[in-house]
């Protein structure tokens, strides 16, 4: 099949002020700490009294005598932030980086998890704040959306109907789950942003295979409640079953989904020089990399530095890959992202010239390109 040259032309990431290390959650619940064990993140990922199944209980038994999971720091987002303030500084980033104008972009795509206004996607909210004229809308497939979002917006090019299409992906898990919430504890904010469009001949999007998601659909769910103003607020939750739901499907929907985009673009999984994933556990590399038989200098692994930003840690290990000099021009590479309730999805794509945003320093820089079998990085 012959592919028109479409894919991503600069990428762009935003993050909150507030940095946390587990030392604020030691000093502020130590006896929260103390029982971590038996609250809602140490259920979420543990054995539940069984032996290993597969590559994800395999590559998760290093960090359950951690309370934190692995996780090291998380960005939260202060009183005075919001996640459409996220998603504005990195769309407006992006468009700077492609030398893009407001008026010159056709299409805004926006997913966000979960949007500032309850009943109302971030889209139009957005369009209004950058001033743009075209047409604004909402994707939803959880936290595998980056893909699917790219997906989209190829095709859409890829019609003529649209020339520029400005992708927006926001996180704001702090939100909606509470601090003394363990589960918050693996869990960070932030937002990324990619401009797609047509690209240099054979580069671009080769290949796709998504598939969604019923199995992950009660894993977690949501509840209005009264905040200490008696606003309505989102509160998640996590469902009986989401330890079981994860552990036995994680193998065959990443294995699915990347063959199926391998397969697609007419190549093979050797022929791929970079891999992207979306790291939402300490694990997540080291999880991937097993199953698919791949090295793991071949991604990057941005968890101890970000936790799990839901589908912004897909754009963010991609922005960091590209700056950090692991992704070239011409590079194959191959994204993964996976929401519960919502999609898992995998693109092969041929790396183009990629601007990026204002530059992004990593404290760390050489352990993001590590694999998380490294664990005492990532519990120290």
């Amino acid at each position: 099949m012959v592919h028109d040259p479409v894919g991503i032309r600069s990428l762009a990431v935003s993050f909150p002020s507030i940095k946390r290390t587990n030392d604020y959650y030691r000093e502020k619940y130590p006896e929260l700490v103390a029982q971590a064990e038996q609250k809602s993140l140490a259920r979420l990922f543990s054995l539940a009294g069984s032996a290993p199944i597969n590559e994800f209980d395999q590559e998760m038994v290093p960090y359950l005598s951690d309370p934190f999971r692995g996780t090291v720091e998380r960005c939260v987002l202060s009183p005075d932030e919001s996640s459409l303030m996220l998603e504005e500084r990195a769309a407006r980033d992006a468009l700077d980086a492609a030398k893009l104008t407001p008026e010159e972009l056709d299409l805004l795509l926006v997913a966000s998890i979960w949007p500032e206004q309850i009943g109302f996607g971030d889209a139009a909210f957005l369009a209004r704040q950058l001033g743009l004229q075209g047409a604004a809308w909402n994707l939803d497939a959880a936290c595998g959306v980056t893909p699917v979002a790219l997906q989209t917006a190829c095709a859409l090019v890829r019609t003529g109907e649209y020339r520029n299409v400005l992708v927006v992906i926001s996180c704001s898990y702090s939100r909606f789950f509470d601090e003394d919430d363990t589960l918050s504890w693996f869990m960070s904010d932030g937002a990324g942003a990619f401009v797609v469009g047509s690209l240099k001949p054979n580069q671009g999007i080769l290949g796709t295979k998504t598939i969604h998601t019923a199995t992950l659909c009660d894993i977690f769910f949501a509840k209005l409640t009264p905040d200490k103003h008696g606003n309505p607020r989102v509160h998640m939750q996590m469902g009986k079953g989401a330890n079981k739901a994860i552990r036995e499907t994680a193998v065959e929907q990443l294995r699915t989904c990347c063959e199926g985009a391998v397969a697609a673009a007419n190549i093979t999984i050797e022929q791929i020089d970079f891999f992207i994933f979306n790291t939402s556990t300490a694990w997540g590399a080291s999880f991937c990399t097993h199953v698919l038989g791949i090295n793991q200098e071949r991604t990057i692994n941005l968890y101890p530095q970000f936790a799990n930003i839901g589908p912004v840690i897909t754009v963010g290990n991609l922005y960091f890959a590209a700056q950090l000099g692991k992704i070239h021009e011409n590079d194959l590479v191959l994204v993964y992202g996976l929401g519960a309730a919502g999609a898992s999805s995998a693109s092969v794509m041929r790396w183009g010239d990629v601007a990026l945003g204002p530059v992004l320093h990593l404290n760390e820089p050489e352990e993001a390109v590590k694999s998380s079998l490294d664990i005492s990085f990532a519990l120290c």
